[in-house]
Order: structure tokens, then C-alpha cells, then sequence
């Protein structure tokens, strides 16, 4: 099997890093890369050893097209106390990361307090966004706010 090389622009495109960073890790000797030239080049092996895991942002392919799903999600509640906003907040905070299938979930909450309403932001795969709604949904009806 031949080894896949990234240059430091594809490495810091892949872990939304600056260019800067990626090469600063190169020289501390905390990512290991192979200078060709004037030009660094790292291993799939080193990144994936660097990240814990696979390489991110490597299209996964079915039949010669890449698929990609990901959901899009705003949920919003009303009538929610201070100290519910802020365990959901901090329930769904923790959550950030990479999801069940190995992509991105990222959740983002605003409670305004006068109107005493929650809105949350949720991107990722289809089964973490429907992870995070049964959790939105367990502890609400903990509350005795279930929908």
C-alpha cells in the first residue's frame, strides 16, 4: 500500500489550523514530516498518530462519488428556567467534538434570560444530531417541561 503524503497547507486545511501552527508543530517535532526540498510533507501515518485517529477530512467514497450527509438544526424552547438553560447548555457544550461516526458535531445555545428562552445550534452527522435531541428531550421532561 503507498503512503499518502500532505503538504503543511493540507494538513492545516484538514484540522482547521493556520499554516503557521501546522509548521510550528513540525519544527517543536511534535507532528513528524519529511522535508522535501523546501517544502515539508507529513504522512497519512504521522497525522493520524498526531490526531488520534483518522486523518480528517478524507472523503469516504461509494461507487467512485463521495457521500457527505450532515444535518443543519435550530431547536427552540420556551419557558425555561435559568438553571435548566444553563444544565442544557452545559449538557450540550460538553458534547462538542467528533460524533459517532468520526465527523465534527458542533452545538452552540443562547438563553435569553427576560424571555426566558433557549435556542440551540446543532451541525453533525445524522445520528449525533438525533443523539442530541433525545438528550435535549430527557432532561427537559426531568424538568417536567417535556413537549
Amino acid at each position: 500500500m503507498s503512503q499518502r503524503y500532505y503538504s503543511v497547507g493540507e494538513v492545516a486545511e484538514r484540522l482547521g489550523l493556520h499554516v503557521r501552527t501546522v509548521r510550528g508543530y513540525v519544527r517543536d517535532g511534535k507532528l513528524p514530516a519529511v522535508r522535501i526540498g523546501k517544502q515539508y510533507r507529513i504522512t497519512d501515518d504521522a497525522l493520524r498518530e498526531f490526531t488520534g485517529g483518522p486523518v480528517p477530512g478524507t472523503p469516504r467514497e461509494t461507487a467512485g462519488r463521495v457521500r457527505r450527509v450532515e444535518a443543519s438544526s435550530i431547536v427552540e424552547i420556551d419557558a425555561v428556567d435559568p438553571q435548566t438553560a444553563h444544565r442544557l447548555a452545559t449538557m450540550l457544550t460538553a458534547v462538542r467534538g467528533r460524533g459517532a461516526d468520526d465527523r465534527p458535531v458542533h452545538v452552540q445555545t443562547v438563553y435569553d434570560a427576560e424571555r426566558a428562552w433557549l435556542k440551540v445550534v446543532v451541525l453533525g452527522g445524522l445520528a449525533d444530531t438525533a443523539a442530541i435531541f433525545t438528550s435535549i428531550e430527557t432532561v427537559l421532561a426531568e424538568e417536567g417541561l417535556s413537549p
